[in-house]
């Protein structure tokens, strides 16, 4: 897959009750920009369904992900593989399509894992034709053994200015196996853009890192400071997309202009990883 640098991320879509009319413009307004990479997951509400309602009509335009593990209206507990193929399945019927080009596993733990059959169970989807290729979503040690095994074809993680574990931890090892790299959360869901805790508590943990990690860039305009986090996260040599969620369709075309600046200065890229190194806790770990 040649992906985007940027991707669509949607998350916000459901968890904010977005009116499919507006997700319908966001959606077009993405794609006709550029974009070619559209990612949700069977726990957002609504979102894989106003996905394919709007553009399963554009399919051959963009690449689509989907993750699957949690129960999400089954009457099973969560990472049954009985359910895990039903979720599959019922993914396929929201998007409106026949195949997807990415099923990842949503975040699950290495005790999960090593069962294997949650991994068996998505490399049968991938033999039958469902999806393409199979990943992992998730971050810090659950991830690391996720790539140990060999067995998935992506990694999809948490790489920020707020979330710098991956760039050390798992990004190398996730290189050696070539594996494709989307970035998520890549631009700390802006919140250092409060003055005060965020109503959300999605936002919450990345407001209160970056109150104490205080970069001097986040203090000055905020189509600058977005554009200064958005290139350091791309400036991660294994990330392939930058998964961005917004309800805004006008994001996508102001997104591309953030880029416009070129690639950050190494020298930048440095002062953020010291000024990480030298404030986050030890439990500052990738957030879901």
């Amino acid at each position: 897959m040649q992906v985007t640098v940027l991707g669509f991320g949607g998350a916000e879509i459901g968890y904010e009750n977005v009116a499919f009319d507006q997700v319908s413009r966001l959606l077009h307004a993405a794609l006709d920009a550029g974009l070619n990479v559209i990612d949700t997951a069977e726990c957002y509400p609504g979102s894989e369904e106003m996905i394919g309602r709007a553009v399963s009509g554009r399919r051959e335009d963009f690449f689509l992900f989907t993750k699957c593990g949690h129960a999400s209206g089954f009457d099973l507990p969560d990472w049954d593989p009985r359910m895990l193929e039903m979720q599959i399945d019922r993914s396929l019927k929201r998007l409106r399509v026949d195949t997807v080009d990415l099923v990842q596993l949503h975040s699950c733990s290495r005790a999960v894992l090593e069962k294997g059959d949650v991994i068996g169970v998505l490399e049968n989807a991938r033999d039958a034709g469902k999806t393409r290729f199979i990943g992992y979503s998730g971050d810090a040690e659950d991830a690391v053994y996720a790539i140990d095994t060999g067995r998935f074809d992506t990694l999809q993680t948490s790489v920020s200015i707020a979330d710098l574990q991956a760039i050390d931890l798992t990004l190398p090892v996730a290189a050696k196996r070539n594996m494709g790299v989307i970035a998520k959360r890549p631009i700390a869901n802006v919140a250092w853009r409060w003055d005060s805790k965020p109503p959300s508590a999605y936002h919450h943990e990345y407001w209160e890192r970056l109150g104490k990690l205080r970069y001097d860039f986040l203090g000055g305009d905020l189509n600058q400071a977005v554009s200064v986090a958005l290139r350091f996260t791309l400036a991660q040599p294994v990330v392939a997309t930058a998964i961005v969620g917004t309800t805004n369709p006008e994001r996508w075309a102001a997104n591309a202009r953030l880029l416009e600046a070129g690639p950050l200065p190494p020298s930048t890229i440095q002062a953020i990883r010291d000024r990480w190194h030298a404030v986050a806790y030890s439990d500052w770990v990738g957030q879901i």
